[in-house]
């Protein structure tokens, strides 16, 4: 046993990860029922990672600002133009492919009982007032944006604390990383129970009405990953983006798909660009923000849906409208977090801006609840992995101009 258990530690996390899932799908295919109590390893896995998320962020961010010197770079500026653009451009991608390939819909009730934002302005005072939060609340209800928020406060009031109160803050800060690691070496198990739980939960007979549905959220998803966010990364870097960008979808995608939560991913991502060798002070901001605000798969998921009612309703639309609509799918992205649903209560608030009325609107997200076993799998994903990648992007950035030499063939 104990033997087994070395070689089991020497395969490395990605390759674990990759057997648990083959292990989950096998089981969820063969022997469902007598299977089904592995499902409580997917629910301990995420339960953990939610529980532990919020109080790394705080750390980290209080205690990464606390102890920064003047002069140090944080590449911040950097990172933050990254996650606005790319969040634009995936919701344009989005906007293009919807005119290219068409999709009608077959409108269906299941999304009562849920009330949508009634426009941007109550999505922007929603996020508003997240950041003012109670910082007992935002750790409890896990608000990022009133975490990240309090977080960058207190570190600047202890700026000029003293050297033992910084210590204090920062063993707190490695002893909470400490435990995220451990939380980590649990993801084969974790990831096992997850996709079991989808697979016997789910199945995949309720999605194949909706192929040309998926067929384009997914390929948009997977163009903003893979050519999109890559040309950004190349003008960024000047080099081959590839084994970076295969780096972060393996290493941080794969575990976003199953979890499904940009939230819970950021103990991950975190792991990740320590390994990557990134900058500490901007990676432990620039991370949880991310989880924020980078929402490439969101706007991707709003632009899609709402241009597919449009199409469904014979609405003409012109250029200047579908790109009011890109600007849009992307300004409500960024404040999906903010509002109880996330992307699928903000197409609504697209919708209004073709005349749809709200009854039509609704029906259009009770078809995202019947497809969001893979429209948010993937958009979590593709969210998550480019929260690392543009976060490493920055940095290497500063890197080139130091002299300094990236050679992202050993991240691969």
């Amino acid at each position: 046993m104990k033997s087994l258990l070395i070689k089991w530690s020497r395969l490395g996390l990605v390759k674990q990860i990759i057997i648990g899932l083959i292990i989950g799908i096998a089981l969820a295919l063969t022997i469902p029922e007598a299977a089904k109590p592995i499902v409580i390893f997917g629910s301990l896995f995420v339960g953990a990672l939610k529980a532990i998320a919020p109080v790394l962020v705080l750390f980290l961010v209080m205690s990464a600002i606390a102890q920064h010197k003047s002069g140090h770079k944080t590449n911040m500026k950097s990172v933050i133009i990254l996650y606005l653009l790319g969040t634009f451009l995936a919701g344009l991608i989005a906007v293009v492919a919807s005119f290219i390939f068409p999709v009608n819909l077959i409108l269906v009730k299941g999304a009562e009982g849920v009330t949508p934002p009634s426009g941007v302005v109550e999505v922007l005072k929603t996020l508003l007032l997240n950041i003012v939060d109670n910082p007992v609340k935002a750790l409890f209800n896990a608000n990022y944006i009133g975490i990240l928020a309090w977080a960058v406060l207190l570190g600047l009031a202890l700026r000029n604390a003293a050297d033992s109160t910084k210590t204090l803050i920062s063993n707190f800060s490695d002893a909470v990383s400490k435990m995220v690691t451990w939380v980590i070496k649990f993801a084969p198990l974790g990831i096992m129970g997850l996709v079991f739980e989808s697979i016997t939960t789910n199945g995949v007979e309720s999605l194949l009405g909706y192929g040309n549905l998926l067929g384009v959220l997914i390929g948009c998803m997977l163009f903003v990953a893979l050519i999109v966010n890559p040309i950004i990364v190349f003008v960024y870097i000047k080099q081959n983006p590839y084994p970076l960008v295969f780096k972060c979808i393996k290493e941080s995608g794969i575990t976003a798909f199953f979890t499904r939560s940009s939230a819970s991913n950021i103990p991950v991502n975190m792991k990740l660009c320590e390994n990557l060798g990134l900058n500490k002070d901007s990676y432990s901001v620039s991370i949880p923000l991310g989880a924020t605000i980078n929402m490439a798969g969101a706007a991707v998921t709003i632009s899609v849906l709402t241009l597919a009612a449009v199409h469904t309703l014979g609405i003409q639309v012109d250029l200047p409208t579908a790109i009011i609509l890109s600007v849009l799918s992307a300004v409500c992205a960024c404040g999906a977090s903010g509002v109880a649903g996330g992307s699928l209560l903000l197409i609504p608030l697209a919708c209004s801006l073709f005349g749809i009325p709200n009854e039509v609107a609704m029906q259009v997200v009770g078809v995202g609840f019947i497809i969001g076993v893979l429209q948010d799998s993937f958009e979590t994903a593709l969210n998550s992995s480019t929260d690392v990648l543009f976060t490493a992007a920055a940095e290497y950035k500063e890197w080139r101009k130091e002299g300094k030499s990236i050679n992202l063939n050993k991240t691969a």
